[in-house]
């Protein structure tokens, strides 16, 4: 057996992989949870249907959505223009501390303009830590991936430096948290739920994210770069203001994330803000197919996965990791949809 390129690969089938993954990893599911000696119809209605049964399971569902959205948005400007982010999480955690420390400085008497100097810092904190990466890439030709994953764990260990030591709230019990934020610094919530004013701004980050793309010169530099870089160098496209444009858009996105996140359903900095959203951001990306509007479906069907895998946890008490289990089962049958509608099995006898 052998793979052989297909001349002109189906169009529709490209956008059908998705869709056929997404049903392949629910078969697959059920067929995991048999292996575990569970009624596999009764936990993929937990994962699947349990979750969205109610309005508040609705908004439960945004709520997930808006971290995962984000970061994919930018990861996937990244990659369209070859830049390859995988530190969504560890800016996520930059923006939480950058906004966090402003809403702690400012303390209880702030007013008004508390939240909007939180979430710019939370931007900015996303940024500078995206920033690092850039600087080494184009000043070193440090590849982004290894320099982005690894900035990822400095940044979870200064939060945890932060929860436990400075930051630490000195009435919290002796637990490694910050004081809980003051009213003017936390995000209203929406419709007696949990769900904040920031899912909104996600879902118009997406049409941004599109008009950026394919309505504008940037762009159309950062697809060129992506595609033909040869072309792009020919043209006179800079490579390094590509791989600034693309990271701070990245970061920054993330970082609102991170603002969000701990000045919505948390409230207060706590050692653990993620439940790996940046991490999951990148498989969000590519079952969106690096489309902006793609992507709103495919954070859509994440944030169910990872409310349906608390489901099962709490009715079943299967373990929380079969989120990851899920998320990467999902990710390897869209790679190998991918590889069958690029390529043709060829079998061959002796």
């Amino acid at each position: 057996m052998r793979l052989e390129k297909r001349e002109a690969p189906s169009a529709a089938m490209l956008w059908a992989a998705p869709l056929l993954a997404a049903v392949a990893s629910v078969v697959l599911a059920g067929l995991l949870f048999a292996i575990l000696r569970v009624n596999p119809f009764a936990a993929l209605r937990l994962l699947y249907l349990a979750p969205i049964a109610s309005a508040n399971g609705v908004a439960e569902l945004a709520l997930k959505m808006t971290p995962l959205l984000l970061c994919a948005l930018g990861i996937a400007i990244g990659v369209r223009a070859n830049v390859w982010n995988i530190g969504a999480e560890g800016q996520f955690t930059m923006g939480a501390i950058a906004g966090g420390g402003m809403a702690l400085a400012l303390g209880p008497t702030g007013g008004w303009y508390v939240l909007p100097l939180m979430l710019a810092a939370g931007i900015l904190g996303g940024m500078a830590w995206a920033a690092i990466a850039a600087a080494l890439r184009v000043g070193t030709n440090a590849h982004e991936i290894l320099t982005t994953l690894m900035l990822n764990y400095v940044a979870q260990d200064i939060l945890s430096w932060l929860v436990h030591g400075p930051w630490r709230d000195p009435q919290g019990f002796n637990f490694p948290q910050s004081k809980t934020f003051a009213a003017a610094a936390t995000l209203p919530s929406l419709w007696g739920t949990r769900l904040t004013p920031i899912f909104f701004v996600a879902l118009l980050a997406a049409p941004c994210a599109w008009v950026l793309l394919q309505r504008t010169t940037a762009g159309y530099r950062l697809r060129v770069t992506g595609l033909a870089p040869a072309a792009a160098r020919y043209a006179g496209f800079s490579a390094s203001g590509t791989v600034w444009l693309s990271l701070l858009i990245a970061g920054g996105l993330a970082g609102l994330a991170g603002i969000a996140e701990v000045a919505g359903p948390i409230g207060q900095l706590v050692p653990t803000i993620s439940p790996g959203y940046g991490y999951a951001a990148i498989i969000v990306a590519f079952l969106g197919r690096l489309e902006p509007f793609g992507i709103v479906v495919a954070s859509a069907l994440m944030a169910l996965l990872y409310l349906g895998a608390d489901g099962l946890q709490m009715h079943m008490q299967l373990p929380l990791s079969l989120t990851g289990t899920l998320q990467g089962m999902l990710l390897f049958l869209l790679l190998a949809a991918d590889v069958l509608v690029a390529n043709r099995v060829v079998w061959r006898r002796g």
